[in-house]
């Protein structure tokens, strides 16, 4: 008797739910993301509407037609470019940008064209945090480039992309979101298969994947301050794969393919504006009427500040791919002040009799909440007490302290620099040494006192002190995997973080090695040399 072919997505349905989940590390994009998934569980898929799957049928079709069509163009031995190089704009962009001498100018560009036709400074002081603004462009090519559904496809069959790890399959039907996310490794036969039974696609790190993507996002950080993240979303048509939320991060929402119906809604309350932590799930009845409703079609954006409850849902014709380029996430004043105060507040008490003064001997048969309620002098006199304590405890404020604990915070976040090519000659990565004929060629290039250098962005290495040594952060050891490594520092001597200051202050012009605040040639040598072998300075000529 003939077999009757079982799906992956009905074969998932018959799981046991009691299979433990697969590890999970934290999203580059919002690391407590995890939570939403962990509470709307990974249990069993809504049946999806039947009428749909023609129409889905035909799309992915489409779909893996254009990924084979794109696949014998460029052929697929060079991995990554294979997919990109169709969209020559963004390269030819990317590359001109390249060629601009300061990073910080560059990451300021690439924001510019992001949100294009938006002046950046209007943005900044008119919208960045206060509300959602749209972008429609007609122009479905603005992003072509960034990211296809195409690479998509060429990620799960060339990476180790792992689910729940690097990709979510999820859905959400009759006001009910799941996670559909089986252990292991995210094959195509299967993904496909879950899109086509229409689940959505979310692929968590794809800067860990795409050239593109890694390059548009460690040139926007320096521009943000922050994190720069991302993840893609690829949703079939007519579905909606997760439901009504808001988010701990600013959320460009670039789209790439297709189109999508999106609704915004306003924090339901000031608690929620601006949150910490992302939100559960809410029902549709609990968020009232949107604010702003939109199809975003290829080539538009969408921006909406963390707190503004957003959905997005397909329309029956079409499929959508879109990015969101995320940032921002846990980078507000308060969470500097986690850093401060407890600092401040140990050196008062190292440093202040006052802070070390006993309290009252009776202050627990007035002060606490069971007493709150008491018209007690005692009670007045206490909180004047601690009003006058807080008041002085911003003089022992270690303010550039903490900046530097929150600056080690954001280069461990960091993504690695991506060279362009005329970085990677002069820098250690493209040193020519190597193994030919039978011996090595090209070692011990020269550094002297009249070699011209400068660190490789403004922004890829920073001194930080612990109050005994001074440590050199840097960023350009990192992975493409948040986290994936430890934070980058070594110990700077005495002797030499004067010229590690001139060094950063200088950038973005080159200096020479002679001229380094150092007490002598050899001092100064030795400093070029380490930081060029850790790739935190490069050459104006190759060595």
């Amino acid at each position: 008797m003939e077999r009757k072919h079982m799906s992956a997505f009905a074969l998932y349905k018959t799981l046991s739910t009691d299979l433990p989940p697969p590890a999970t590390k934290p999203s580059l994009q919002v690391a407590d993301k995890k939570k939403r998934k962990k509470e709307n569980g990974a249990n069993k898929v809504n049946t999806v509407k039947a009428q749909l799957k023609p129409e889905r049928k035909k799309v992915r079709k489409k779909l893996l037609k254009s990924a084979k069509k794109e696949e014998s163009l460029k052929g697929m031995t060079e991995d990554e470019e294979c997919v990109n190089g169709a969209g020559e704009a963004l390269d030819a962009m990317l590359a001109d940008l390249g060629k601009v001498n300061n990073s910080r100018e560059r990451a300021s560009k690439l924001f510019q064209w992001l949100i294009n036709p938006i002046p950046a400074k209007s943005f900044f002081r008119e919208t960045w945090e206060k509300k959602p603004i749209l972008v429609q462009r007609k122009t479905p090519d603005y992003y072509k480039g960034l990211f296809s559904t195409a690479e998509f496809d060429r990620i799960l069959r060339q990476e180790d992309v792992q689910y729940g790890v690097n990709l979510d399959v999820t859905s959400y039907s009759n006001g009910k979101r799941e996670t559909h996310n089986p252990p292991g490794r995210a094959l195509p036969f299967t993904v496909w298969d879950f899109y086509e039974s229409g689940c959505s696609l979310r692929m968590l790190n794809p800067q860990a994947f795409s050239s593109t993507v890694w390059n548009v996002l460690s040139i926007l950080q320096e521009q943000f301050g922050s994190m720069a993240g991302a993840n893609v979303y690829l949703t079939p048509p007519g579905t909606q794969g997760f439901a009504p939320h808001y988010d701990d991060i600013e959320a460009f929402v670039v789209q790439l393919e297709g189109k999508k119906h999106w609704r915004v809604y306003n924090p339901r309350t000031e608690d929620e504006v601006l949150p910490v932590l992302s939100s559960a799930n809410f029902d549709q009845a609990d968020i009232g009427k949107p604010i702003l409703e939109v199809v975003l079609e290829a080539g538009d954006l969408l921006y909406f500040p963390r707190g503004f409850i957003h959905q997005g849902d397909c329309l029956p014709d079409a499929h959508s791919l879109h990015i969101t380029i995320s940032s921002h996430q846990k980078n507000s004043w308060g969470e500097l002040l986690q850093k401060l105060v407890p600092a401040a507040l140990e050196i008062a008490m190292e440093e202040d009799v006052e802070f070390r003064q006993g309290l009252p001997l009776d202050y627990l048969t007035y002060m606490g909440v069971q007493n709150s309620d008491k018209d007690d002098p005692r009670r007045t006199k206490f909180f004047s007490r601690i009003e006058s304590l807080m008041k002085k405890l911003i003089t022992y404020a270690p303010v550039d302290a903490a900046v530097d604990q929150k600056a080690r915070d954001f280069l461990h976040d960091c993504l690695p620099p991506m060279l362009t090519p005329e970085e990677l000659a002069s820098s250690v990565q493209g040193a020519s040494t190597r193994w030919e004929r039978g011996q090595v060629l090209d070692i011990g290039a020269q550094i002297t006192t009249q070699t011209r250098v400068r660190i490789l962005r403004a922004g890829c290495a920073r001194l930080c002190s612990d109050g005994e040594a001074v440590h050199l952060y840097y960023t350009t050891d990192n992975s493409r995997v948040y986290h994936k490594e430890e934070p980058k520092s070594f110990e700077i001597k005495s002797e030499h973080t004067d010229a590690m200051e001139f060094l950063i202050h200088s950038y973005p012009k080159f200096v020479t090695v002679g001229s380094f605040p150092c007490d002598s040639a050899d001092d100064r040598i030795a400093l070029a040399e380490l930081l060029f072998e850790r790739g935190i300075i490069h050459t104006a000529e190759p060595l």
